[in-house]
């Protein structure tokens, strides 16, 4: 029997579709273009292959074709019959995953990797802070990230796959002394990983090093593939590397080019999230507004996800509508969430329409109404997923209101409460030091 990287077991009697597999899957572990061709060359080399299937399926899911996705997943559950134990239940995995069953999808991950921890394709989908637990929604889900990872620790020893995700993990929540190690190992071993680069873009963020930041993201895109899936997030990292720095036309640069292209490579969710993030902390700084960016970025966020559902998705889309005081968009969305909340199907709970309202206070100067509206989800804040820089935005905004209000002891309260060392971009707050 012939096996994969991790050595399990894979029901092809073909070398060449096997070794075409363990390529196309590396290539999704690092999201670097070309899994799909190779998995269509496991797939050439072995029809009958089920895997190979399930994997162009996700490769598909990843680029945002949800129609091939959802037609590779049907021929591989055709192909069922001498699977193993194994192979059932990770093709069951992300049958759950295309048919946009997430809580479904991370029950069977959780179930199957107690069984098959080695499985890194079906861990990873659970991994990172744009996966199942990243995106949940759910009080804790932090935590979770990191225990997740914790439990599998043991069965990946120092595998550079494992020590990307891990370490992000441990990063997100402040151990960085054990983090830097595990991200450095893990590129020094595998510097073709996007999450790598990823989880030390991020480390960058929480410790504060910019001009690390910067010198490693312009170095390491620099041989990243032009149509790779994660340059759009990796060059939003480094234009936020760029604002902090003052340097906005560099950081303008990058949004018109990469994360928000009209050519845009990757999945559709992250430019929803990085397009309006990044422009907001824009004028957070001080910056003007241009409304036409707001435009072009409503007309896609509405296109691409026009019905709520995704909590990490609603919150920007919420932004995008404030910002153009689109209230009647904004008022239908937060009616439908109140409708999934009320019925247990909205696993964010109010986190995500109370900072929407927030944000409409914001943009209409009603300060007071928006640090109340933030104040009261701020503790649960972690529910509107994704990473802990991502999140820094509600942060900020709430800064920005104390300052446009006077409320001087509370921002230094919330600065001083402010993990890590690095600066904030908000205008103002030399404010701070004359009083």
């Amino acid at each position: 029997m012939l096996m994969d990287r991790y050595g399990l077991e894979l029901s092809t009697g073909s070398l060449g579709a096997r070794d075409a597999y363990v390529e196309g899957s590396e290539l999704l572990l690092t999201l670097y273009p070309g899994a799909v061709e190779a998995l269509d060359r496991a797939i050439a080399a072995d029809p009958g292959f089920a895997l190979a299937h399930v994997g162009r399926a996700r490769a598909l899911q990843i680029r945002s074709d949800v129609a091939g996705a959802k037609a590779s997943m049907a021929v591989a559950q055709t192909l069922v019959a001498g699977l193993s134990a194994r192979e059932m239940s990770h093709l069951e995995v992300f049958a759950l995953l295309v048919d946009a069953k997430p809580d479904s999808a991370l029950a069977a991950v959780h179930k199957h990797v107690k069984q098959w921890p080695r499985d890194a394709v079906a861990a990873s989908i659970a991994a990172n802070q744009t996966g199942l637990i990243g995106t949940s929604g759910r009080a804790g889900r932090e935590q979770d990230q990191l225990d997740f990872l914790a439990a599998l620790a043991p069965h990946y020893g120092d595998d550079w796959w494992f020590n990307s995700h891990y370490a992000m993990a441990l990063s997100e929540l402040g151990h960085h002394a054990a983090a830097r190690p595990r991200i450095e190992r893990s590129i020094a071993e595998q510097q073709r990983n996007a999450y790598a680069a990823h989880a030390l873009a991020h480390f960058y963020y929480e410790t504060g090093e910019r001009d690390a930041a910067v010198a490693f993201l312009k170095s390491w895109l620099a041989d990243y593939p032009p149509h790779g899936v994660f340059r759009g997030q990796l060059s939003w990292h480094l234009a936020l590397a760029h604002l902090e720095r003052g340097e906005l036309d560099e950081g303008l640069s990058l949004y018109h080019s990469a994360f928000a292209a009209d050519d845009y490579h990757g999945p559709a969710l992250v430019k929803l999230l990085d397009g309006p993030s990044f422009l907001w902390r824009a004028e957070l700084a001080g910056h003007p507004r241009k409304p036409e960016q707001w435009k072009a970025l409503q007309a896609f966020a509405h296109k691409s996800f026009p019905r709520p559902g995704i909590a990490f998705a609603d919150w920007h889309m919420a932004l995008i509508d404030a910002v153009l005081s689109d209230t009647s968009s904004a008022e239908a969305r937060e009616r439908e969430i109140e409708m999934m909340i009320d019925s247990d199907r909205y696993s964010a709970g109010p986190s995500v329409p109370t900072v929407a309202r927030a944000f409409a206070a914001f943009q209409r100067q009603d300060f007071a109404s928006a640090i109340a509206l933030i104040e009261a989800m701020f503790p649960e804040r972690e529910r509107l997923s994704g990473s802990r820089a991502q999140i820094d935005l509600v942060e900020f905004t709430l800064l920005k209101a104390y300052l446009a209000t006077g409320r001087l002891d509370e921002a230094r309260q919330l600065i001083a409460s402010h993990r890590g060392p690095r600066g904030i971009p908000v205008a103002g707050l030399e404010v701070l030091e004359l009083s």
